[in-house]
């Protein structure tokens, strides 16, 4: 064969690969509904910002396998009857490949009851919630379960010697079965639960279950509040004379407490985290994601543990498309999580097996400093 015929065809075949690799290579839409503003906007846009951290670095590199991604953010200002109108709206007009970032008891519960989810096939993965529910399918997290936290909280109290407790919660449809897990997970502990209030759901309105402990005298109190709820509680029973020890659930970032209490309103206040600190270099998954915060120039919000959340989010998301090669979908999204089975992001594992879809066991304590700081 001639030799200029053989590099012509080899020139055209290799434009013709270039060419089916790049109509193969698509960017990946991730859609995330989630309080961009109101009450929990601090926290939303904290997971936000973490996912976009790991998405710039993947895109930078060349995505994978081709794709790049780009994450598409909606506000349903903590609202759940928004969150199911905006996500049914970005799942017909933008087509994401999957759903992250969602927040809230009653907004996730509402996506779940209208079948969005399993009409569309899409799986959600990185939700906040501070509820017991039942594991459900199409709904991963990356995170340690309520009951996890629960357990942590009271094993800790424990230790010390604290047996009398009181349980400050959301109210809503979830709060007999987090009443029931605090209860059990009490008893374990050789405790009791002796007062028990709640707030109205999506509210920060919490004077009535400041009253409650304030006259019935527990030892310490656990908080499973949103940030917002437990900001208000802790500033009025610390204002009210309130002497308890308080240890909160991990909605409760101390980024939120810290812009509303006086530092010495928080001292001493504990709180249950399932991530590493993002401030401290503790494993690789934590310097991983401290040189990416030192490399970005400008950060939209300051550092967080909900934006290290979503930092973890969107390396499981990245992970599952890889898994599948050169044509993600959504069916394969769901196959690559469920494959998913201690994924190790440096540090941090996540797995996921059939009817466990809280992907991490990682909780640890720390407590808030006379300074107003985080101590492990």
């Amino acid at each position: 064969m001639n030799t200029g015929r053989l590099v012509t065809r080899f020139l055209v075949a290799g434009t013709l690969a270039a060419a089916l690799h790049a109509a193969q290579a698509a960017q990946l839409v991730i859609g995330q509904v989630g309080p961009m503003s109101g009450l929990e906007a601090n926290q939303g846009r904290a997971y936000a910002a973490g996912m976009q951290l790991y998405l710039n670095n993947v895109n930078k590199a060349g995505g994978v396998n081709g794709h790049t991604f780009t994450l598409l953010r909606k506000d349903d200002g903590g609202r759940p009857e928004d969150t199911v109108s905006v996500t049914q709206k970005m799942l017909a007009e933008d087509k994401p490949l999957v759903l992250a970032g969602f927040f809230g008891n009653r907004n996730i519960s509402e996506l779940i009851s209208a079948g969005l989810l399993e009409k569309d096939k899409i799986a959600l993965v990185g939700y906040r919630a501070a509820e017991i529910r039942a594991e459900t399918p199409l709904l991963y997290n990356v995170r340690a379960s309520l009951r996890d936290e629960i357990n942590k909280l009271t094993e800790h109290l424990a230790t010390i010697g604290i047996t009398r407790l009181g349980l400050f919660y959301e109210d809503g449809p979830g709060a007999p079965a987090l009443v029931a897990v605090a209860e059990e997970a009490a008893k374990k502990a050789k405790a009791t639960i002796t007062s028990k209030a709640s707030y109205p759901a999506g509210t920060a309105k919490v004077s009535s279950a400041v009253a409650t402990f304030i006259g019935n005298t527990p030892q310490a109190i656990i908080m499973v509040a949103s940030g917002a709820a437990a900001a208000g509680f802790i500033e009025q029973y610390r204002g009210g004379g309130g002497g308890a020890q308080l240890f909160a659930h991990s909605g409760a970032d101390i980024e939120q407490l810290s812009k509303r209490l006086a530092e010495e309103q928080m001292q001493g206040v504990a709180i249950a985290q399932v991530t590493p600190s993002p401030y401290k270099i503790s494993n690789k998954l934590a310097k991983e994601f401290s040189d990416t915060v030192a490399k970005t120039e400008k950060l939209e919000v300051p550092v967080s543990y909900a934006m290290m959340e979503g930092y973890i989010t969107a390396k499981v998301i990245v992970e599952a498309v890889r898994r599948q090669g050169a044509r993600p979908t959504r069916e394969g999204m769901v196959a690559a999580l469920e494959s998913i089975d201690n994924f190790d992001l440096g540090g941090y594992v996540v797995g996921f097996k059939p009817g466990v879809r809280s992907g991490s066991k990682f909780v640890e304590l720390s407590i808030i400093s006379g300074a107003g700081k985080i101590r492990q």
